[in-house]
């Protein structure tokens, strides 16, 4: 009697899950990427990996100049990584979900055809102003909804990060460049709303020769310096700079990357490669939930995933910073 019990329920729960509909990762994720670096091609293959065995894996990469309905190569294959390749691009019809790696990528996905959701990501904060100013329809359709995940941590979630290192201090200082105008609002908006508010300190440096001159000028007005991710934190020669004015000046000094943090600076709050590529696919997931309204991106910036401390800096300036496990859980943390 038992047996014949268990047999049924058994029967039962395969009749479930024959009946159950497949999870949006078992659809096929096409990824478009318009370069070699080594943070694009490991976010995508943190997304490779996390496609679902059932689902398939197109990767598009486009060419220097390449339309974007005609891309350089195209590698479709089930996630399992079976070898199959062709040519040819799927439909909107049978794509569950797009993804393009970077700036080149969110230019030739904005030009395709197909009403599949879209998420654009690895883009800077000034890479999606740039897009938004020249594509402002693209972003807007009525028939797709688009998604738009930035590489970089939210400034309230930077200022957060030098609040808990710094509890005492209130004037930071940072070096813009006139393209900045974005991201210097973004940061004055959190900290006016920053409890206390900081003291923002702001200097802008049109070109490498003014740089000098603008960190003169900052340098005494602040208790810690920022690099920003814009064309200064873009540039090893301006972070320098940067570093060497902070050193000097016994300031510690901020910023988004691991690269900062390892030439002197002394904390950064990032979101790895791999932490981003998870991240997208949730956006994708929420984006194409979402349907298709025409009211303009869903954007998202970076999970600030883990926080990066230079011990042998904080040392230096006579700082004891809490734990980087203990800051990562803090940023994290609901504000």
């Amino acid at each position: 009697m038992h047996r014949a019990v268990h047999a049924l329920l058994a029967f039962g729960l395969v009749l479930c899950l024959a009946a159950a509909p497949r999870v949006a990762s078992a659809a096929t994720l096409t990824v478009l990427v318009g370069d070699d670096q080594a943070a694009s091609a490991e976010f995508v293959q943190q997304l490779r990996t996390g496609q679902s065995a059932s689902g398939k894996f197109e990767l598009v990469r486009i060419g220097p100049g390449a339309p974007a309905a005609e891309p350089a190569s195209t590698d479709t294959e089930p996630a399992a990584n079976t070898g199959v390749r062709t040519r040819s691009l799927r439909t909107a019809s049978d794509a569950g979900l797009t993804v393009a790696v970077g700036t080149a990528a969110a230019r030739a996905a904005l030009e395709r055809p197909g009403a599949e959701p879209l998420v654009l990501a690895m883009l800077s904060r000034l890479d999606y102003e740039t897009l938004k100013a020249a594509s402002p329809a693209a972003l807007r359709r009525g028939d797709r909804r688009v998604g738009v995940l930035l590489r970089d941590p939210a400034m309230a979630d930077q200022l957060a990060l030098v609040n808990a290192v710094l509890p005492q201090k209130r004037r930071l200082g940072v070096i813009a460049t006139p393209e900045s105008e974005p991201l210097v609002r973004e940061l004055q908006r959190a900290a006016q709303n920053a409890n206390p508010p900081w003291d923002l300190q702001v200097e802008i440096a049109p070109d490498a020769r003014s740089l000098a001159a603008a960190l003169r000028a900052l340098v005494p007005r602040s208790d810690a310096l920022m690099v920003l991710p814009d064309l200064i934190g873009d540039s090893q020669a301006a972070t320098l700079s940067v570093l060497h004015a902070g050193a000097g000046a016994g300031l510690p000094v901020f910023g988004a990357s691991e690269g900062l943090v390892r030439s002197g600076g002394l904390a950064a709050a990032v979101s790895t490669p791999g932490q981003l590529a998870q991240q997208a696919r949730q956006l994708g997931q929420k984006v194409a939930s979402a349907g298709s309204t025409g009211s303009g991106p869903l954007v998202e910036a970076a999970t600030p995933a883990t926080v990066r401390i230079n011990a042998t800096v904080a040392r230096g300036l006579g700082l004891r910073p809490p734990e980087e496990r203990e800051l990562t859980e803090r940023l994290a943390a609901p504000r």
